[in-house]
């Protein structure tokens, strides 16, 4: 089965065995516009290479499996060295989303020791408002993979002393991010919980969000920022969240996380409050019923969720 998914584009998906498989020509670029670029067919390995972002992704096998490099991408590839075909600001400026590709790369692929490319870094720093050109959908889904590599801290860094971060999220802050990937030894993967770390102004707008994923970043950033106890956490928010919050509030502010906290947020997320507004009526209607339902439910979260029913009717 063939499926025409790009067809303008000389793309199309080989539905194989059951399984998707992209199948391309080679293309060449006719116009760019820092955006999109519009391409015509080609039949020259070399054309089609030339237009890859970076030299260890313009790597080719012919049916055999024998390996074709054009531009000399596997040196780059085995040194673990992400490195822009050509002149990087005329790649740039081909498409402006490449400056968060470049640090996606490096961020997945880079060898963290030998640092950035320093010609490419400099050529990201310098048309980083390019980005202002690109949509916040794609600019989130970039986003989304560099957060989601194993450890994105020091090329986040490197994007926030280029100007890169606070060209797509002003206000982030990176410092809290390399502690909260040591606390994530043991946690299952959440990008989310590595964005709400980053802090910055508007977020879920900056990366176009969806309801669900701005719904958790904000519970998440309130939490950071509180000082309510892992149970309590985990009954407001729920299990994961509230494990999330944790392992945020520790990096963000440098302190380890609270001893048997995977327990205490268990317990907190499998609790019910004691009381229900029956237990107030009739005494208590509307306004007042509401209120003291709120001071009662303080108490139970003062008390790490330990007051029982009877203790807390005994003082409404």
């Amino acid at each position: 089965k063939v499926i025409p998914t790009g067809f303008d584009h000389g793309t199309v998906t080989v539905i194989a065995a059951g399984k998707p498989h992209e199948v391309t020509t080679f293309r060449r670029d006719v116009e760019t516009d820092g955006r999109r670029a519009v391409v015509a067919f080609s039949t020259d390995i070399t054309e089609d290479a030339a237009r890859r972002a970076f030299t260890m992704n313009a790597l080719y096998a012919d049916r055999h499996g024998t390996l074709i490099d054009p531009l000399q991408g596997l040196p780059d590839l085995q040194a673990r060295h992400v490195r822009f075909v050509g002149d990087p600001e005329t790649r740039i400026r081909e498409d402006y989303l490449r400056i968060l590709r470049f640090f996606r790369f490096h961020a997945c692929y880079g060898d963290p020791e030998q640092g950035l490319d320093p010609e490419a870094l400099a050529a990201c720093a310098a048309f980083s408002a390019g980005l202002e050109t690109i949509s916040k959908e794609r600019i989130g889904a970039e986003m989304r993979k560099l957060l989601a590599a194993p450890d994105p801290a020091p090329a986040v860094a490197s994007m926030a002393a280029a100007g890169v971060l606070a060209q797509i999220l002003p206000g982030a802050d990176p410092r809290a991010l390399a502690p909260l990937v040591h606390l994530e030894v043991d946690a299952p993967f959440r990008w989310l919980r590595r964005l709400a770390v980053l802090g910055g102004e508007a977020p879920a707008t900056a990366l176009r969000l969806s309801r669900h994923e701005t719904r958790d970043l904000a519970q998440l950033r309130d939490a950071i920022g509180s000082m309510v106890s892992p149970a309590a956490l985990g009954w407001q928010i729920g299990a994961d969240l509230g494990a999330d919050a944790i392992l945020a509030r520790a990096a963000s502010f440098g302190t380890p996380p609270p001893p048997s906290w995977p327990a205490e947020v268990a317990r907190g997320a499998a609790a019910t409050f004691p009381v229900t507004a029956a237990d107030l009526m009739p005494a208590l209607q509307g306004e007042a019923l509401g209120a003291q339902l709120q001071a009662l439910e303080a108490q139970w979260l003062a008390s790490n969720l330990t007051l029982s029913r009877d203790d807390l009717l005994k003082g409404a």
